[in-house]
């Protein structure tokens, strides 16, 4: 067994004193029919570690008493006794010894070095306690396979990631963009290694066009491990059109039209065409390239004018309703609006100075209109009134001169008006 030398002879033998390697090996003699423990005394954790990184081992006594400890290998073998190796393996260091504790590196550890260590402390009796080692080794390679380079608008085409040889199995996981999809996952073992593939069916879009698809694999020895594959995505054209001429307002009789029409797809649009819905094309339209000019519109223009585009996936088309409105009419300008009493002014806009002009004109006649109406009801209502307080005041003194009304001039009704009082008081001497 590696690890072990043979004595030369008895104790003693050739004049010498017995070495230390003797009793070593006496005591590794021994360590192979050492009954377990409960370990009550010795204290131990167990060790996760990347392939190629190094593993710590410790074994530590709560309550020392100067026992001898030691660390065994899975297939029982010394590593160390007290501080010393005796197997011949570089790779286990002695990073600590005490009374108390012993703690071995273990470099560039391999799927080999997976399994139990024995800590041993030599006590009556004698204790034992074990620690494991987990290797973890981090995918070898991920790739991405397409089902097909180029896609078109609508199909479902088939995507597969897969991570080999890795311990334990890796989780797949995928994105497009940044949201996550629901893949497939198979687990396939080979020896003490897993080969994951996952399987993403993903129905495109024009959307999905120039979009990042990333496997994004999980594993425990391993961070931010990731492959990605561009989706390319062929999809027909998308048609708009637009009316450069007038920029807003009423497409009227006499007045130019002009439409542009621009396409986009992948690939570009190659054929583009102008043409009215259920009817011939005006002859006196002018059709160049992706530009439709009408320079005279009239009435028998009106309808539905259709561009249409089309590339290696398919054909699509826009469509612009024509309708022809009346000419602009004239407005005539506003006059001067008077009353009896007051004049109001307007502003009198000569037709020629522009569209702005005439209706600010309209606005001031209509200003001067109302308040001319409001003025000339007040003057109404001024008369009536007069009217009624002076036909009134008439029967007042009417009362007061009866019999004036029968005279013939102004000096008859005094006399009579004289003659009435008269009469009154020659009636008041009557009755006395």
């Amino acid at each position: 067994m590696a690890g072990r030398a043979q004595p030369s002879g008895p104790a003693g033998s050739g004049g010498g004193a017995p070495g230390l390697l003797p009793l070593l090996l006496l005591l590794l003699s021994a360590a192979a029919i050492i009954p377990r423990g409960d370990g009550q005394n010795l204290v131990t954790e167990d060790v996760t570690v990347v392939e190629g990184d190094v593993a710590t081992i410790s074994c530590r006594v709560k309550n020392s008493d100067d026992s001898v400890i030691q660390l065994l290998n899975p297939n029982r073998q010394t590593i160390y006794f007290r501080d010393f190796r005796p197997l011949k393996d570089s790779r286990f260091q002695l990073v600590n010894f005490s009374n108390s504790e012993l703690r071995v590196s273990l470099t560039n550890v391999s799927i080999s070095d997976e399994g139990r260590y024995f800590c041993q402390l030599y006590t009556d009796p004698p204790q034992e306690i074990y620690t494991t080692i987990t290797v973890l080794v981090p995918p070898r390679n991920l790739v991405i396979d397409i089902q097909k380079e180029t896609a078109v608008e609508g199909e479902e085409i088939e995507l597969n990631c897969t991570a080999m040889a890795s311990r334990p199995p890796t989780t797949i996981r995928w994105f497009k963009g940044n949201k996550e999809l629901t893949g497939k996952s198979e687990v396939e073992q080979w020896s003490d290694m897993y080969t994951v593939t996952s399987q993403l069916l993903l129905k495109v879009g024009r959307e999905d066009d120039g979009v990042p698809v990333i496997c994004l694999v999980d594993h425990p020895a391993v961070k931010d491990l990731q492959t990605q594959r561009y989706l390319e995505v062929m999809y027909k054209p998308q048609v708009r059109v637009s009316q450069n001429y007038p920029l807003q307002g009423l497409t009227r009789e006499g007045e130019p039209l002009e439409l542009t029409c621009t396409a986009f797809g992948k690939p570009q649009p190659t054929d583009m065409r102008w043409l009215r819905v259920d009817d011939e094309m005006p002859q006196h339209v002018v059709v160049s390239g992706s530009n439709l000019l009408i320079s005279n519109l009239n009435k028998t223009d009106n309808g539905t004018y259709r561009c249409e585009a089309s590339n290696a996936v398919g054909k699509s088309h826009a469509d612009y309703m024509l309708f022809v409105y009346d000419p602009p009419t004239t407005i005539p300008p506003p006059t001067t609006t008077t009353t009896t009493t007051t004049t109001i002014p307007t502003t009198i806009t000569d037709s020629r100075a522009g569209e702005e002009g005439a209706i600010r004109s309209v606005d001031h006649a209509v200003v001067g209109g109302v308040v001319a109406v409001v003025v000339f009801a007040m003057l109404c209502l001024l008369i009536i009134l007069g009217r009624y307080f002076a036909r009134h005041k008439g029967t007042y003194f009417t009362h007061e001169a009866k019999g004036a009304d029968d005279a013939a001039d102004a000096d008859t009704a005094i006399i009579n008006a004289e003659g009435g009082q008269n009469n009154s008081e020659e009636k008041k001497e009557y009755f006395i």
